[in-house]
């Protein structure tokens, strides 16, 4: 079965709600969410990323979120809510349907970084070089 990315996305935003930064935030004041970047770490040290969230580049999510592997990151969990976002929201939505597929149920699509910067959600600013 042949597929393409744009067959991938489709079956990934049906799968994983989409969600507005306010929604976003009302989720992680509630509690018991994990807020995940799946940009790649240079995307990061350019622009910072959502305040608390944990970073785990897409190309190693399925490692660090199986909890049978040996690279599990205990930061996930299958009773939390997770929020993801990257740079457009084509990344993030893939990554939230590979959660879905690993047993996880709350998991949702925020979207772009920049569209939670832009809505004044708090951002971690980016590091400086040298620093």
């Amino acid at each position: 079965m042949t597929s393409s990315v744009k067959e991938m996305l489709a079956a990934a935003n049906a799968a994983v709600p989409k969600i507005t930064p306010a929604e976003a935030k009302a989720m992680i004041a509630k509690g018991n969410t994990l807020v995940l970047d799946v940009r790649d770490a240079p995307e990061i040290e350019k622009s910072g990323k959502i305040e608390g969230a944990h970073h785990v580049s897409r190309g190693m999510l399925e490692f660090r979120a199986d909890p049978d592997s040996p690279y599990h990151d205990k930061a996930f969990a299958k009773d939390k809510t997770i929020i993801l976002y990257c740079a457009s929201g084509g990344r993030s939505a893939l990554s939230g349907k590979t959660l879905k597929d690993l047993g996880y149920d709350k998991v949702f699509n925020v979207g772009a970084f920049k569209d939670w910067a832009e809505s004044g959600g708090p951002v971690d600013k980016p590091i400086e070089a040298g620093m």
